[in-house]
């Protein structure tokens, strides 16, 4: 695997971000020719596969989330695999199994026979139709990377990116995705319903003769040299500061939140948090905010990241890491809502300290 030395000049710096906005931009504009708006969902799949996070979409049916996973899957030269999940689906339907199988010499001996999983973008459609014992098979996959199967552990390609779709909760004959799978998730996006203009350019293109497809335009070596480049742009302590005070500021009882976010008043709208938000985001949420961040400054053609960048990515990072309290499920409150209140009561900096 090649990596992508760490530029020692500003002018070398410069130029990987230069090839790095030129490599996204094909990527984009190849998933554009298939998908018809949609640009911010395109964009936040597109920053968890560089950022090396898995995504949620969510929408109701016929939005054309299997489509833009598919599109992906078609714009980058790699393995591919769709796996439609159902209630009678079974763990080892995804992972693989042990299955015995007779040689020539007629002696018999367990094989393992690999599952879907094993490829590089896994499609995981509708998850939520699943029952939780086989949602959590996908677990160790997200987190490792790994699959242990009667105590062998067996290595996923790389890199590894899981896209998963699900129909809104309250639709029938589906199964909330546990915390602990949700938390494994880099992004949760939801899909909205396309705009009539947009719906005009869909029946054009899906209604004719013509089909259009997306043709290769990056490759996996490739894709890990992006990967490794994101790593590399440095982040300030005081926007480090501020992506964890956001997350501290996701927290009721924190006494940390307090202090960063400064004395509340009982009607300031941060009062969401105490009073609807029962837990709230773990580490992970600040490492998708950091990492998605960085490759927002990447494609903005800057080598450092700004306060903004984690602003902007907040959202999707943090919507699916935030668990409700008894009221807030009651009262249909949005976890959208609760991060804006959030950020609007962080401050970039705290009064009193330097900027570095």
């Amino acid at each position: 695997m090649s990596q992508v030395a760490e530029p020692a000049t500003a002018e070398q710096a410069a130029q990987q971000i230069q090839r790095f906005r030129k490599d996204v931009r094909r990527l984009r504009d190849e998933i554009a020719r298939v998908i018809v708006g949609h640009e911010e969902i395109v964009e936040g799949v597109v920053i968890a596969l560089l950022s090396g996070g898995h995504v949620l979409l969510e929408g109701v049916p016929g939005l054309g989330k299997t489509m833009l996973v598919r599109t992906l899957a078609e714009a980058i030269d790699l393995s591919f695999s769709r796996v439609q999940f159902t209630p009678d689906l079974m763990p080892a339907d995804i992972l693989g199994t042990n299955m015995l199988v007779e040689e020539e010499s007629g002696r018999r001996r367990f094989e393992f026979q690999r599952g879907p999983i094993f490829a590089h973008i896994v499609l995981a459609d509708e998850i939520n139709r699943a029952t939780p014992k086989t949602q959590s098979a996908l677990l160790e996959t997200m987190q490792e990377q790994t699959v242990t199967v009667a105590k062998t552990t067996y290595q996923l390609p790389q890199p590894f990116f899981v896209l998963a779709t699900q129909n809104p909760l309250e639709m029938e004959g589906t199964y909330p995705l546990p915390e602990a799978q949700l938390d494994r998730f880099f992004f949760k996006l939801r899909v909205e319903f396309p705009s009539s203009e947009a719906l005009h350019t869909i029946l054009d293109r899906t209604t004719s003769q013509t089909s259009v497809h997306a043709t290769k335009v990056l490759g996996g070596p490739e894709l890990l040299e992006l990967r490794s480049l994101v790593r590399q742009v440095p982040v300030a302590r005081t926007v480090q500061d501020y992506a964890v005070r956001i997350l501290i500021g996701s927290h009721p009882d924190a006494e940390q939140a307090q202090k960063a976010l400064g004395k509340v008043e009982k009607t300031d709208r941060n009062d969401l948090v105490r009073r609807f938000v029962r837990y709230g985001a773990s580490p992970r949420g600040a490492q998708a905010l950091l990492l998605g961040a960085k490759v927002l400054a990447l494609l903005d053609g800057r080598f450092a990241v700004s306060c903004a960048d984690v602003a902007k990515v907040a959202r999707p990072a943090l919507r699916h890491r935030l668990i409700l309290n008894f009221e807030g499920q009651a009262e249909g409150v949005s976890t959208d809502d609760i991060i804006s209140a959030i950020i609007s009561r962080t401050p970039e900096a705290i009064p009193g300290t330097a900027r570095s």
